[in-house]
C-alpha cells in the first residue's frame, strides 16, 4: 500500500547508494565486527572507521 506513492519511489530510488556504503563500511573496513573490546573500542572503530571511507571518498574526487 504504501509503495505506491510516490515519496517511497523517490526515496526508494537513492537507498541503493546508501546500501552500498553500509556494506563497504561492513564488508571492506570490518564494520560488523569489533576490533577492540568494550562499548569505548565500538565508540573509537564507528568515527573511524566511516572517517576513512569519507577520506577515501575525497581523494578519488580529487583525482578524477
Amino acid at each position: 500500500m504504501f509503495q505506491e506513492y510516490g515519496n517511497f519511489r523517490a526515496k526508494s530510488n537513492e537507498r541503493y547508494k546508501i546500501e552500498a556504503k553500509n556494506s563497504e563500511l561492513k564488508h571492506r573496513h570490518s564494520y560488523d565486527v569489533a576490533a577492540f573490546l568494550g562499548l569505548i573500542g565500538m565508540e573509537i572503530q564507528g568515527p573511524l572507521a566511516i572517517f576513512i571511507v569519507n577520506l577515501q571518498r575525497i581523494l578519488k574526487l580529487n583525482n578524477v
